[in-house]
C-alpha cells in the first residue's frame, strides 16, 4: 500500500478547468468525500475543496492519481491548516526575548 502512495506522491499536481464544466486534476491521493455540491480531495499539494452544482465523478484513476469531475464548477480552493500555523506562532511568541 505504501508503494501506491509513493507512486502518486511522485506525480506532479495540476488542475485544468475546461469551460467551467469539466475539471481534470492530477496528483490526487484520495477522495475524502463528495456529493453533487462539493468534492474534498487529498492531493499532493494539500487538501482541495471544489464547490459547484450537479457535480459528478466522471473518471477516477487511482493508480496514476487522476480525477475528472463534471458539473457547474463555482470554486476551487486549497485548505490551509491554520491550527498548525497558529500553534507555531504562539510558541514563537512565548519564547521570544
Amino acid at each position: 500500500m505504501d508503494k501506491d502512495n509513493s507512486t502518486i506522491n511522485s506525480y506532479n499536481h495540476s488542475v485544468s478547468l475546461l469551460e467551467k464544466k469539466t475539471l481534470v486534476i492530477t496528483g490526487v491521493k484520495k477522495i475524502d468525500t463528495f456529493d453533487k455540491l462539493h468534492f474534498i480531495l487529498d492531493t499532493t499539494m494539500g487538501i482541495m475543496v471544489i464547490k459547484g452544482e450537479e457535480l459528478e465523478l466522471i473518471k477516477l484513476d487511482t493508480l496514476s492519481g487522476n480525477v475528472t469531475i463534471k458539473g457547474n464548477i463555482n470554486s476551487i480552493e486549497y485548505v490551509v491548516d491554520n491550527k498548525k500555523s497558529n500553534d507555531e506562532g504562539f510558541i514563537s511568541r512565548l519564547f521570544k526575548y
